[in-house]
């Protein structure tokens, strides 16, 4: 079966998910954070190559000071309880994003991890924190000026965060909403998008496989005529 290389996923729906089964939105985020989990054993497991997770959006720093505390909590113990589990797996794990704003202790833990992990053979695993599309863009032109050679795809793509990563086979965005809210506009132009109502604590790998499946009989021509 043709196995996509690359799966990126937007978690979307964890705080209306603890709204709707807890009245707590917070407890709706720890919920996906268990889920995310489960979600990287399976793709490990069925040999995914690159696995991109859009887990803090530069937009999100407009939400209640709260609920983002909460959150930088939840990616705390997700490093004291399942970062070294991770590593065992052998997988690499890295950060995009920008480092700006985020905690000291966020940035300290995000520097462990991916040292720890850089040598690693199996899956890697990129977390998308404190990330926006169209500020890495514009980052990457704020480069380019730097550079004398003439701009192509092939160099501006390897001014971006994502530079060593195949651009996603493709996107998987799970709460309803049928958009890319700011996420890899570039990486995403010729990736399958797969959208689902259910939310992300929802999202299991039986939906997963459904939609492997049906990646598996879409014939990608990216640009080109079917035969």
């Amino acid at each position: 079966m043709k196995q996509p290389i690359h799966v990126a996923i937007i978690m979307d729906g964890n705080g209306r998910y603890g709204i709707k089964k807890f009245n707590n939105r917070n407890k709706g985020h720890h919920k996906g954070l268990l889920n995310t989990f489960k979600i990287i054993e399976y793709c490990i497991k069925i040999k995914i190559n690159f696995l991109t997770l859009y887990t803090f959006s530069n937009e999100n720093w407009l939400r209640p000071k709260k609920e983002i505390d909460s959150l930088f909590k939840l990616f705390r113990h997700f490093y004291v309880k399942k970062f070294h589990l991770l590593n065992k797996m052998n997988a690499v794990i890295k950060f995009i994003g920008s480092r700006n704003n985020l905690p000291k202790d966020i940035k300290k833990i995000i520097k462990i991890v991916e040292n720890k992990t850089k040598n690693n053979k199996g899956m890697q695993i990129c977390f998308a924190l404190n990330y926006g599309s169209r500020q890495e863009i514009i980052n990457a032109f704020n480069k380019k000026y730097l550079i004398k050679s003439k701009i192509d795809e092939k160099l501006f793509s390897s001014l971006l965060y994502t530079k060593e990563v195949p651009d996603p086979d493709l996107l998987i965005r799970t709460g309803g909403y049928q958009r890319l809210s700011n996420f890899l506009l570039w990486q995403l132009s010729y990736s399958e998008l797969f959208f689902l109502k259910k939310t992300w604590p929802e999202f299991n790998t039986r939906d997963l496989d459904k939609i492997l499946y049906q990646y598996y009989l879409i014939r990608r021509n990216f640009g080109g005529i079917s035969e």
